[in-house]
């Protein structure tokens, strides 16, 4: 039966789309895990080594190259490589830089269909080490445009039969620009607009939802906390406007409707918090301006704590003095406020807390800002043993006395145990 599907393998590349698209539909059924034919994809693969290059085979060669086909064939070839890209053998194919900056660049038009799929694919690659570390390096090419637009510039990289290129063509030297600030700008952009009522409006044809995975595999190593916990400048193609850590744009989804959305993000602040440098940027509100050692460039605060805080609060009554403590966004809830669902995204939560409490600063913050009224409600409501065990953990280091500093910075330090990365998740087609 092997033999069969591969048959349909040289039909990938006739001129006719309808005969393209029906040999990509009939193999399409072999790409996931488990499926009993998957292995006609990766015959011949090789992963490199050494000196020796990673050899490619011709059916991922067409894949690639059908992911900029009409909108029919190209659907089908992004979800092909979704399925396929969760085996280490291909990554190193699809991390090649060119299709990189491709897939890249696709994800950052804003009429790009399939750019969600794309953003699972890079959300795969982006469990590798190596692929994090390209895509932090990564350069697209740009033609900027209207700077009142959004975005204000067209990646030339993108052209492809379902993300068009603008008319009249933008006349402007394409110029290189680093793709991750355009990356966390797209993942914010993607989200509707609340209009008047009920009525939205979608700036992007794709929600991009998988992006906060890939931010959250990146800051998994010391290189890609810096970059978020690094001031970038708001308008990252012309390097103009006021510079902000690239954290604080996204750390006001962890309670987004959804899941894939707010877990990525939670996990990116988390991975940052294991720099103890940054702390202080991470806790100050926006109206102080922090550097994180050893730079010593300041940006105003992050104010990630209201953000940790709200999925573990509930619709608890507090008295005027613990109201007080709590940071604006979250004084009076109203009664229908819910916690975070999810067991593993409040103890992500929970966790993050921990690392906060490392040096005495950080406790003394978190002391002062209504933490322990927060959590000794949800630790009441909580059914998880092990989430329950961290909040104990927790409420020890807020609650307790401090013993007296000796003079290194930042205050007295404690030793926080905390999972640095958890098992990373291969997306699959559902």
């Amino acid at each position: 039966m092997s033999a069969q599907f591969e048959e349909l393998i040289p039909f990938l590349r006739e001129k006719n789309p309808q005969v393209r698209q029906l040999a990509l539909s009939n193999l399409l059924g072999q790409t996931p895990q488990g499926s009993p034919h998957r292995n006609i994809f990766f015959n011949g693969l090789s992963g490199g080594g050494g000196l020796k290059k990673p050899q490619e085979t011709e059916v991922i060669r067409d894949l690639k190259l059908l992911c900029r086909d009409q909108l029919a064939v190209a659907h089908d070839a992004f979800r092909a490589l979704v399925n396929l890209s969760d085996s280490p053998l291909i990554v190193p194919h699809l991390s090649e830089p060119s299709f990189l900056a491709f897939l890249v660049s696709y994800i950052l038009h804003p009429d790009a269909i399939c750019a969600d799929l794309a953003s699972m694919i890079l959300s795969n690659l982006s469990a590798t080490p190596a692929v994090c570390a390209a895509i932090l390096t990564l350069k697209v090419l740009v033609i900027p445009t209207n700077p009142g637009a959004s975005p204000s510039f067209y990646p030339t990289q993108s052209r492809s039969g379902t993300c068009a290129a603008p008319v009249p063509y933008p006349t402007q030297e394409p110029q290189e620009v680093l793709a991750l600030p355009l990356l966390l700008d797209a993942f914010v952009d993607a989200v509707p607009v609340e209009l008047s009522g009920k009525e939205t409006q979608r700036r992007r044809k794709a929600e991009l939802h998988f992006l906060a995975s890939v931010f959250a595999n990146i800051s998994t190593a010391p290189a890609g906390r810096l970059f978020f916990l690094t001031p970038w400048p708001a308008d990252a193609v012309r390097s103009t406007g006021p510079e902000e850590y690239p954290l604080a744009k996204i750390v006001a989804f962890t309670e987004h409707k959804d899941t894939i959305r707010r877990g990525g993000v939670a996990s990116t602040i988390k991975n940052c918090a294991f720099h103890g440098p940054a702390h202080q940027a991470i806790l100050s509100p926006e109206s102080e301006k922090v550097a994180v050692s050893p730079s010593t460039q300041a940006a105003p605060g992050i104010n990630a704590l209201p953000y940790i805080l709200l999925p573990l609060a509930g619709p608890e009554e507090l008295d005027l003095e613990e109201q007080d403590r709590l940071p604006s966004e979250l004084q009076f809830l109203p009664p229908t406020k819910t916690r975070e669902r999810d067991e593993v995204l409040r103890l992500t939560h929970v966790e993050t807390l921990l690392l906060l409490c490392t040096h005495r600063w950080g406790r003394e913050y978190l002391r002062a800002h209504g933490v322990y009224e927060i959590v000794r409600g949800a630790h009441f409501e909580e059914t998880v043993d092990r989430v329950s065990e961290h909040i104990e953990r927790l409420v020890l280091l807020v609650k307790g006395d401090e013993a007296p500093e000796e003079g290194e910075e930042g205050g007295a330090e404690v030793v926080v145990e905390v999972d640095e990365e958890d098992e990373d998740s291969k997306i699959v087609e559902v």
